[in-house]
């Protein structure tokens, strides 16, 4: 099983560029048994042979393979802790050394939800304190369709379903069976197609030079092997400004090398401090 794993993750490295091999082989298993039916295959060798002669099964591969699970507020507890306490904190010390620039990664954002929603706590507490500050979130994935839909900034319920009524009403707008974001919420974010593997880059393109106050970074690494952890981990810690805010998904960690490096903000949630 394993071996023909391999030949579809190397064909599709080959065909169109992107790299799978650093996943675990448990979730690959999964995701690939999901397009045997549909190809009408009975096993993986014969999917290979589909996969071999037409073309846009490779498309449609690589969007049941990339992680696109996401809606607004998921995880409130997270998310009503960033608000309570750590943006307070970031804006408190950035008015101190008199910087009104904040800079925010979200890597691995799906469809967008995570960043807007950052984006949607920014605004209530920048209004709640009266100020005003030049606010930079990058938001960033390897599939091309997930940022589609980010930039268009349309949801159904189901993404929206954690977001407090007042909120809801505030920074949407219901048509028919969709949630439009307002423009005001849309403009705070800027998407891009991002390889959490290139070895040129440490962070987005479009951020120049990381130096980020706030990288998210949830339920990313835990499908991938330790080796590839390390390579993500690398990023996220290069790109982050000391004193800055790592957010992890709830069942991950700093790797080993890094453990030191950071701090645990509180016990409630996988919030960490860069020393």
């Amino acid at each position: 099983m394993e071996q023909i794993i391999n030949e579809i993750l190397n064909f599709l490295r080959e065909q169109r560029g992107y790299d799978f091999t650093g996943n675990r082989l448990l979730m690959l298993e999964r995701r690939i048994t999901k397009r045997l039916s549909p190809t009408k295959s009975n096993s993986f060798e014969e999917y290979f042979k589909y996969l071999l002669i037409h073309s846009e099964e490779m498309d449609k591969l690589i969007n049941d393979l990339t992680i696109n699970v996401s809606n607004f507020f998921r995880n409130p507890l997270v998310w009503e802790y960033l608000a309570k306490y750590i943006l307070p904190i970031l804006l408190e010390e950035k008015k101190a050394r008199k910087n009104n620039s904040i800079r925010i990664w979200s890597a691995g954002c799906a469809s967008g939800e995570e960043p807007y929603t950052l984006a949607i706590l920014l605004k209530e507490q920048l209004e709640k304190e009266n100020i005003n500050f030049t606010i930079h979130i990058f938001a960033t994935d390897i599939d091309i369709n997930s940022q589609l839909k980010a930039e268009k900034a349309s949801f159904t319920f189901e993404d929206i379903k954690n977001t407090k009524l007042g909120l809801l009403k505030k920074y949407f707008i219901e048509n028919s069976d969709h949630f439009e974001l307002k423009p005001e919420i849309k403009k705070m974010v800027k998407f891009s197609k991002f390889d959490l593997f290139d070895n040129k880059k440490y962070s987005p393109p479009g951020s120049i030079f990381g130096s980020f106050d706030i990288v998210l970074c949830r339920n990313v690494l835990i499908y991938f092997k330790p080796d590839f952890q390390k390579k993500i981990f690398d990023k996220l810690f290069r790109s982050l400004n000391r004193g800055g805010y790592l957010v992890l998904g709830e069942a991950e960690v700093p790797i080993e090398k890094y453990r030191s490096k950071f701090k645990r903000f509180d016990k409630c949630c996988k919030i960490y401090q860069k020393r």
